[in-house]
């Protein structure tokens, strides 16, 4: 069983117990205000693992599979673990740091770990087509142009109930580790911009 599988099925399973189980959703997720106490720091990866209901999950999850088996076969599986559960630990920081003095906040969900795999996917084919809503295909460093400045947008904007902080920070993390990792550390990126396959 690949990784990406193993991470889907893992969250799938802790999700729908927590959908029913008050308690352990509320241990798990993101709580900023409860975690002043060091030991409450698990959150900031916990969260990653519970989702609001079952479209949210079904959302994330199938992002997942359909970057993640594709960079997992391509960065190895170790690095793709890596990169997924430090993604959702990065995204979710920024949340912490600006929501831990509002008692009434709090957040869950993959978005930021996905993300992360979503865009050291770009990072990897920056002219493979992504197609939103299974209809409309664009190069997928178009997507990442126009997401990113959305998800700032919408960040800076602070408005609704999505956390586009994890979705701004873990695609930004996504970045950052494929530059780390990359041993051309971004020559290869940059070439790969150079030379478009449309």
């Amino acid at each position: 069983m690949s990784i990406t599988i193993m991470i889907i099925v893992v969250t799938a399973i802790v999700s729908i117990m927590a959908f029913n189980n008050d308690k352990l959703m509320n241990d798990l997720l993101l709580w900023p205000a409860r975690m002043h106490n060091p030991a409450q720091a698990y959150r900031l990866l916990t969260a990653g693992f519970v989702h609001a209901d079952y479209m949210h999950l079904a959302f994330n999850m199938i992002s997942l599979y359909f970057f993640g088996d594709i960079l997992q076969r391509t960065i190895g599986s170790e690095r793709f673990l890596a990169l997924y559960l430090i993604g959702i630990v990065a995204s979710c920081i920024p949340s912490y740091l600006k929501k831990r003095n509002n008692p009434g906040y709090r957040s869950l969900g993959a978005s930021g770990g996905v993300a992360a795999v979503i865009f050291a996917t770009i990072y990897m084919y920056p002219w493979a087509k992504i197609y939103l809503f299974f209809a409309i295909g664009m190069p997928s460093i178009l997507f990442a142009v126009l997401y990113l400045g959305y998800t700032a947008y919408m960040a800076r904007k602070g408005a609704g109930i999505v956390n586009h902080d994890a979705h701004l920070w873990g695609s930004v993390f996504g970045l950052l580790f494929m530059l780390a990792v990359d041993p051309s550390h971004g020559q290869y990126f940059i070439s790969q911009l150079l030379h478009p396959v449309l």
